[in-house]
């Protein structure tokens, strides 16, 4: 599965958290966490399958039941009038034997500008991780405002996924 670009997408370097340098000039998140031995197809369908977000208490409104290239999502964190949306486009997935994951990228209306992945590996040793890689920067109001406390936010959202998938996979 390839990069794609859709044209809606509101930052440049699409694609940029599939492999390879972050770009710079962007705050960079990157948080990697082992999972438990054998869990990679457990792991990989989460993420793919949206469970992942969902059991991290992320409302997800996907237009699929799994990540691909173009699917539309719009995340929703909070509560109430709290609530954030945050639309996003899947710009690259990948699912062989040695990695399953994707890549969006934010559309008008995120809080943000940028992309994220999220991304489970087997390396050479049959060991299982988890991975967290993204750059931004803020691009509505509230981002900006929350300046340092916002990206702290986007440190402990990677960190809260990957004890989210932690657990999925040691529940089974």
């Amino acid at each position: 599965m390839g990069v794609r670009t859709v044209p809606e997408l509101t930052y440049p370097d699409v694609g940029a958290t599939r492999e390879g340098p972050l770009p710079p000039g962007w705050r960079h998140v990157r948080h990697r966490v082992r999972l438990p031995a054998e869990s990679f197809t457990a792991a990989g369908a989460a993420v793919l399958g949206w469970r992942l977000h969902r059991a991290a208490g992320i409302r997800i409104e996907a237009d699929a039941p799994r990540a691909a290239p173009g699917v539309r999502v719009v995340s929703r964190l909070g509560v109430g009038p709290l609530r954030l949306a945050a639309p996003c486009a899947v710009v690259w997935a990948v699912d062989d034997e040695r990695r399953a994951g994707f890549g969006y990228g934010t559309l008008a209306g995120h809080p943000a500008r940028g992309e994220e992945a999220f991304v489970v590996t087997r390396d050479s040793s049959g060991a299982v991780w988890f991975e967290v890689r993204a750059f931004s920067r803020p691009d509505r109001w509230i981002m900006r405002a929350a300046g340092p406390l916002g990206r702290a936010f986007q440190r402990g959202y990677a960190w809260w996924l990957g004890r989210t998938l932690r657990r999925l996979c040691a529940d089974g």
